[in-house]
């Protein structure tokens, strides 16, 4: 997950924590909730991986009776190291964007926006992804089937149901602000999440379809991938680390 991957707003690598602690324990987890920083403590794990950062903005100070500001103060009271994968994992090969691609089964995949480059390079590396399906399918069992496949208790999209999708791209995350790489990509229908409803509308005028999955359900999925990932490169190194998927993380959106 290179750094310099991630996009320039961004706030990417160690968030909270020194650098020179030793760490025996590892928990991955979407987002740097006070709910799993508590849980972190209690279990004394030194280090966090999420790929939401905890500082975003920057911080013109640090109160320990708001909510970054206690989560800070409560990491560093217990030692806990807090480090974001964001943009960076989005971009890389094999991150976020391929796993998402895979799991919805496309191939053959290239990045929506390619890191630097155009969209028609051979890079591995860049924001979204586009890909085949395996032979033509209505707009509507796509729905169903990335439904089914993510597990998710409901799904919207936009365009006709019927509309042959041969294929598609995505984006992890918010993924509004690539409908443009979309509609000059070849791909008959978008996933993403928190898109907009004028983002419908213009994705129905052009006669194509848009999916959109909530941007938990778009991400959370890198969770145990993640945590996989480094087991197998700590258990190759016999380093004495143990790695644990944070499971207890739900959308914060209900639905009735």
């Amino acid at each position: 997950m290179p750094p310099a991957l991630a996009q320039q707003w961004d706030n990417v690598g160690l968030q909270v924590g020194d650098t020179r602690a030793s760490v025996q324990s590892v928990w991955v987890a979407l987002d740097p909730t006070a709910e799993v920083v508590r849980a972190a403590c209690r279990r004394n794990v030194d280090l966090l991986i999420t790929h939401h950062p905890l500082i975003f903005k920057p911080l013109t100070c640090v109160n320990f009776h708001r909510p970054v500001g206690a989560i800070i103060e409560l990491a560093a009271r217990h030692r806990l190291a807090i480090f974001a994968a964001h943009t960076n994992l989005d971009s890389v090969a094999g991150g976020l964007n391929d796993v998402l691609a895979r799991r919805i089964g496309l191939r053959n995949l290239k990045p929506l926006e390619a890191a630097g480059q155009s969209i028609d390079s051979a890079a591995v590396e860049g924001i979204g992804r586009v890909g085949d399906l395996d032979g033509s399918i209505a707009l509507e069992a796509l729905v169903a089937g990335i439904k089914e496949s993510l597990g998710l208790e409901r799904i919207r999209f936009a365009g006709d149901p019927a509309l042959p999708v041969e294929r598609a791209a995505v984006c992890s995350g918010s993924g509004g602000s690539l409908l443009p790489e979309f509609f000059s990509s070849g791909a008959q229908a978008y996933i993403s999440g928190d898109l907009r409803y004028h983002d419908a509308r213009d994705v129905e005028a052009e006669n194509l379809g848009l999916v959109d999955i909530g941007h938990f359900a778009s991400e959370h999925l890198i969770v145990e991938v993640l945590a996989g990932r480094l087991e197998k490169i700590i258990a190759q190194k016999a380093m004495n680390v143990t790695v644990k998927a944070c499971d207890f993380e739900v959308d914060p959106f209900k639905y009735r």
